[in-house]
């Protein structure tokens, strides 16, 4: 898995611009290990690290239904719009992708 993080890898094939980083690489392994097993993982990262494709490209590979859970929507716009899709070609990903917003994030007109 942390293969899709190396120089030659496919981020970096499919990506123009991407370097590997090695915290993202093992950042990637934790998530794809946490997956594996079942198991909650929480990460501190800072600023540059590469969180979002650390834990998106194992989110892609694990054939399993993930959750991603955003603290604003803002971010969630960005992940849903710019990143997901980056890192889903990169990997030639073709499973389903959805975005769920809660009730007060959409607007629904009512009849008066």
């Amino acid at each position: 898995m942390t293969d899709d993080f190396a120089a030659d890898g496919q981020l970096a094939q499919a990506i123009s611009g991407f370097k590997p980083r090695e915290p993202q690489r093992q950042m990637a392994h934790a998530v794809m290990k946490a997956i594996d097993e079942g198991q909650p993982l929480v990460v501190e990262a800072g600023t540059g690290t590469g969180k979002t494709y650390a834990y998106l490209a194992p989110a892609l590979r694990a054939n399993k239904k993930v959750i991603i859970s955003t603290g604003s929507k803002a971010l969630q716009d960005q992940l849903y719009s710019r990143d997901l899709p980056t890192v889903s070609k990169a990997l030639s990903y073709s499973g389903k992708l959805a975005l769920l917003k809660g009730r007060f994030q959409l607007f629904v007109p009512r009849a008066s």
